[in-house]
């Protein structure tokens, strides 16, 4: 890469000492890839330091015991700005042979060599269009070259950690919902209210979610050449609204919604 960069670099010099109409565009790409390569430089950096001057802690394992230090694996990692060599260090636990990261765990990239910030991008543009699309506007947006299956399973397993979230927030809600009230009879958030005093609504509406094609065939859709790339998904949600604002519109109440 760094020899096509200087490759690129004579060339477009060439073509200012020849007083050629300039390529604006080869000089934002080469200026945005050095950019980027020198920010994954100090990326990397500022990972080698802060694992350097991070506070050691004692590492236990899930049974329980103390767990020693193996060494250091490295593992590269694709971040918004490239990639970056990232060593940490492995502990055991000598009883059970059991294994963790320390570092992994406290910067979100478990068992997984994409960035968080690598991982909503792919999540985000898989949700948008089929995950081929997806890998290449990825690569067009954000020169980030990934491949299509890797976009399906980082959307999928973002899919289920929301699903998860909705799941314990749900039933958060469901416990409030049924605890008794206060001594006083005052209710307090995340607590029934009196009928008197709150109104229940409901409200839905419809969104379109991008398809794979074996799951459009012989639908009709707004493209021009009248297929598909969607299908409609139907959301709902009820809530409750107590009291009026000073301008006279109800407020809902932050902890109803479901």
């Amino acid at each position: 890469m760094e020899l096509e960069q200087a490759t690129e670099v004579r060339r477009l010099a060439a073509a200012l000492a020849a007083r050629q109409t300039p390529d604006f565009e080869a000089w934002e790409s080469l200026v945005l890839e050095a950019a980027r390569r020198g920010g994954a430089g100090v990326l990397g950096t500022l990972l080698s330091q802060w694992q350097q001057h991070a506070p050691r802690e004692v590492v236990l394992c899930p049974c329980g015991r103390r767990m020693r230090s193996r060494g250091r694996r490295g593992k590269r990692l694709l971040t918004t700005l490239g990639r970056v060599n990232f060593a940490r260090s492995f502990y055991q636990c000598q009883p059970c042979a059991q294994g963790r990261f320390p570092d992994d765990e406290r910067l979100d990239i478990v068992q997984t060599t994409y960035s968080p910030g690598v991982r909503r991008l792919m999540a985000r543009a898989g949700s948008q269009s089929h995950f081929q699309q997806a890998a290449e506007d990825l690569r067009c947006y954000a020169g980030l070259t990934v491949e299509a299956r890797e976009v399906e399973r980082v959307a999928e397993e973002v899919g289920r950690q929301v699903e998860q979230g909705l799941a314990a927030e749900q039933k958060r809600i469901l416990q409030a919902a049924h605890a008794p009230l206060p001594v006083h009879g005052e209710p307090v958030q995340g607590e029934p209210v009196p009928t008197s005093e709150a109104k229940f609504y409901i409200s839905f509406d419809g969104t379109g979610v991008p398809m794979r094609k074996s799951e459009l065939l012989g639908r009709r859709g707004k493209q021009a050449d009248g297929s598909a790339r969607t299908r409609e998904a139907k959301l709902g949600c009820v809530f409750t609204q107590v009291g009026l604002d000073r301008e006279g519109y109800p407020q809902r109440d932050p902890n109803s919604t479901t």
